[in-house]
């Protein structure tokens, strides 16, 4: 009986053994291809998503500035017309 046990104790360690394994070749492989679609992405000349976030904040901006001047320019259009 003690056989059995011995058994299923050496089994469950190989298991173990090779859970941890596949683990760690999963978290290398995901970091391998992390790392490819990286490089690919940087190749491709894509920006990545702060740069998007601040140039569109910057193009809101001036929008905006655009708006008031012209608003601006109107007001005095329209005290020179009067």
């Amino acid at each position: 009986m003690q056989t059995k046990g011995k058994i299923f104790d050496d089994l469950s360690q190989l298991m173990t053994n090779a859970m941890g394994v596949a683990q760690g070749a999963r978290d290398e492989a995901e970091t391998a291809f992390k790392g490819m679609v990286d490089r690919w992405l940087a190749d491709r000349d894509f920006v990545t998503r702060e740069e998007f976030d601040a140039v569109r904040a910057m193009a809101q901006k001036a929008r905006e500035e655009n708006e008031a001047l012209k608003a601006r320019l109107d007001a005095m259009e329209a005290k020179t017309d009067a």
